[in-house]
């Protein structure tokens, strides 16, 4: 008779079949890359959850940031530039005859306050909106308005330092 031999405790085990374990080492493997691309940087608290799901109280181990807490003050947007605060002057270097006469008056007709305009003689290259150091943010106001692309700090000795100058090369 024969007698069949069981082996001891510490010689159990299970046979596994080969697509389970590989499977397996697959899991672990994409988990460590996974880890790795992220850096394994926690979510810091967020959650995501899918459309008409709710979150159960065990989704996430850390609590949520109390409703009370103070959020960042948001950065305060300029005030919008006031045109008719703004003096401006517009040239016309170009052989269009009455082009700073119709660019005056389209400055005009969205709130500038053109006290000038006149013939420019130089060399400026295109279209430019000229502006004294502490008036840039009207400077390109003024561009945005007209359409001109341009623009450039005042030169000294040929332009007023108190309101900005627009130097026409072309129409618009």
């Amino acid at each position: 008779m024969t007698r069949s031999v069981r082996p001891s405790k510490g010689e159990r085990g299970v046979a596994l079949p080969t697509p389970v374990i590989a499977s397996s080492v697959v899991a672990v493997v994409a988990a460590v890359i996974v880890f790795w691309i992220t850096g394994g940087e926690d979510d810091k608290g967020e959650e995501i959850a899918q459309a008409g799901s709710s979150p159960s109280a065990s989704a996430s181990a850390k609590p949520k940031p109390a409703a009370t807490e103070k959020k960042k003050p948001a950065k305060a947007e300029p005030s919008p530039v006031d045109r008719a605060k703004v003096s401006v002057e517009v040239y016309n270097q170009s052989n269009v005859p009455g082009l700073a006469g119709d660019v005056a008056a389209k400055a005009t007709t969205v709130g500038w306050n053109v006290v000038g305009e006149d013939n420019w003689v130089g060399s400026v290259p295109e279209n430019t909106v000229y502006f004294p150091q502490e008036m840039k943010r009207e400077g390109q106001q003024l561009a945005d308005d007209l359409g001109i692309k341009r623009t450039h700090l005042a030169v000294g000795g040929s332009m007023k330092g108190d309101r900005l100058t627009v130097v026409l090369t072309g129409a618009l």
